[in-house]
């Protein structure tokens, strides 16, 4: 029995490493990864340079938004804006909805002046939470100021840039709102009176 079963793998095998040996369609190098080029040279694998927009904050044309709620691309020319500090956070010069309207600028939404975070008390020794989870309770309120969660405008928003694509992109956007192309439906369910921390 043991005789049958090692010959029977043995030929097996030997089928195997006969008809991969014979295969006659064989993959090329460039097929296996996004490259498309050898891999012995580099001459023809970079990528096209990359230029970020050039146009003043308020003459560019808005980009519409890569799906529903996608946080927008900045149409703008941020050289001097950016790295955007604790100090200086210059998107709010414009974007502040205070002067939003005046300056052009598409408003800072809602959903970036609430406060998501639940403010947990620790004396150095005992923790204790501000909120009940058997009670499914939430901590979110609206505050005056801009979160803190939301103030590097860029961790979120960068700059559209032009240039080819080592890989070609066919995505195509379907939003669920008309304008969602270029506006967000948070607006919709961040009332202006949220507070469902239950007291």
């Amino acid at each position: 029995m043991k005789l049958g079963k090692l010959t029977l793998a043995i030929a097996t095998a030997a089928t195997v490493l006969v008809v991969g040996c014979t295969a006659s369609k064989t993959v090329s190098e460039e097929s296996l990864g996004l490259r498309k080029t050898t891999i012995y040279n580099e001459k023809d694998t970079t990528a096209d340079k990359v230029m970020y927009g050039k146009d003043a904050a308020g003459a560019s044309k808005k980009i519409a938004r890569a799906f529903q709620d996608a946080p927008p691309m900045i149409p703008h020319d941020v050289e001097g804006m950016l790295p955007i500090t604790i100090e200086n956070n210059q998107c709010t010069m414009c974007h502040e909805p205070a002067v939003a309207e005046s300056m052009g600028a598409t408003p800072i939404p809602k959903s970036h002046f609430m406060d998501f975070r639940p403010k947990h008390n620790f004396d150095g020794k005992q923790f204790t939470k501000a909120i009940d989870n058997m009670k499914n309770e939430v901590s979110v309120k609206p505050i005056e100021q801009l979160a803190g969660a939301r103030f590097n405008c860029s961790q979120c928003h960068a700059p559209q840039t032009t240039g080819k694509l080592a890989v070609e992109n066919n995505f195509e956007a379907a939003y669920t709102k008309d304008n969602g192309a270029f506006k967000s439906s948070w607006d919709e369910v961040i009332l202006d009176d949220l507070d469902t921390l239950k007291k």
